[in-house]
């Protein structure tokens, strides 16, 4: 709220799903930051229909964003959408739009370079004599000769956008204004830090949170699955929204929710897909399903990764049955073997693990040889 006027700011955040779609004769792309601008009729005390987005509010909406793009970090995760609603206007609702998008975005957990404030200038000459005036009302801007608007930080400016109604600006005018501006900038700063000095660390727990993930190309149709089974049963079973774009030949994955376990569930299973054991190295397993000729054993570390620990890599012993030396649930260490040239499976053991027992030695039995 500045005097009377009033900016009620929403921040919503989406993933990469949600990013404004740019199709314009010009332009094709999109939009991870964008911010709307609402200025309903009942803002300056009028009663008269809603019609479409009118050329003013798409000018100001404009300026409002411009002013807060360029503050938010490029490694933001989230497609961040502003909206700002004029509840009431006598002057300078973009600049209260932009005061009020820096409180509500830091509040929402959007890391922001730095605050930003913003000021309207105007101006009233009779050709010799000048007036730069603060913060216009609604009737100095009716009235005067300008209406200049400057946004920034504490370090410069982010945006400006100036109307007049005169031919021209003078240097010293241009100067007065500039530094007049910076002066309000820095009150207004001021006001707004007294308030929220820094972004929240966190954003809130109704909020959803984007964890990012990078996988090699090749496991993205394993995470997709066939269909998109395997994808559409993890977003359902965790509660999460998963998004995975290609970025040179790497799968880019995005996980949104607002349950932290269904996050850490989804990470879980990514880290499933993806791992794959080194040669030569030790795994700790768990017994999940028994057989005549060997465990199916799980990797601990990727759960949902199985592999077959045939009976001869059991022990060292010759093992008839299986369950002489585990059972269902056990675990313990096995060793990685490769790939198997003859079955082309994987193969692990567990007694290569452990210490080979000593041979026992025979005796040389002696045979009679005939004297002859």
């Amino acid at each position: 709220t500045r005097g009377e006027t009033q900016a009620l700011a929403t921040v919503t955040l989406g993933t990469s799903r949600e990013a404004n779609q740019i199709d314009s004769p010009s332009e094709q792309g999109e939009e991870r930051f964008y911010l709307h601008y609402n200025f309903p009729p009942f803002s300056t005390g009028e009663a008269k229909p809603l019609r479409g987005t009118s050329r003013r509010e798409v000018g100001h909406g404009n300026l409002a964003q411009r002013a807060l793009k360029n503050m938010i970090p490029a490694d933001c995760p989230y497609t961040i959408r502003v909206v700002s609603e004029v509840l009431e206007s006598n002057g300078s609702s973009s600049m209260a739009t932009v005061c009020a998008g820096t409180m509500a975005l830091m509040d929402a957990g959007v890391q922001m370079v730095k605050p930003v404030s913003g000021i309207a200038m105007g101006l009233i000459t009779d050709g010799e004599k000048f007036a730069v005036l603060s913060d216009i009302l609604g009737d100095e801007d009716h009235l005067g000769d300008m209406d200049f608007k400057v946004t920034g930080t504490a370090d410069g400016i982010t945006a400006c956008q100036m109307d007049i109604k005169i031919d021209g600006l003078r240097y010293d005018i241009m100067e007065q204004a500039l530094g007049q501006a910076r002066d309000g900038r820095m009150h207004i700063l001021g006001k707004i830090t007294e308030t929220i000095a820094t972004p929240r660390a966190e954003v809130k727990p109704k909020a959803p949170k984007i964890i990012t993930r990078t996988i090699p190309g090749a496991f993205i149709g394993a995470l997709i699955g066939p269909g998109g089974k395997v994808i559409q049963e993890l977003q359902k079973a965790t509660g999460t929204t998963i998004v995975i774009n290609e970025v040179d030949e790497q799968g880019v994955v995005e996980i949104l929710g607002t349950n932290p376990d269904g996050i850490a569930a989804v990470l879980a299973k990514i880290d499933s897909i993806i791992f794959k054991p080194a040669m030569g190295e030790a795994y700790e397993v768990k017994v999940i399903k028994m057989l005549d000729f060997g465990a199916v054993v799980e990797y601990t570390q990727a759960p949902g990764n199985e592999v077959l620990l045939h009976v001869s890599e059991l022990a060292w012993e010759r093992t008839e049955n299986v369950t002489d030396v585990v059972n269902m649930g056990d675990v313990f260490m096995i060793k990685y073997l490769g790939v198997d040239p003859k079955t082309r499976k994987e193969k692990v053991s567990r007694k290569a693990l452990l210490p080979r027992p000593p041979r026992e030695e025979r005796p040389i039995e002696k045979k009679d040889t005939p004297q002859g």
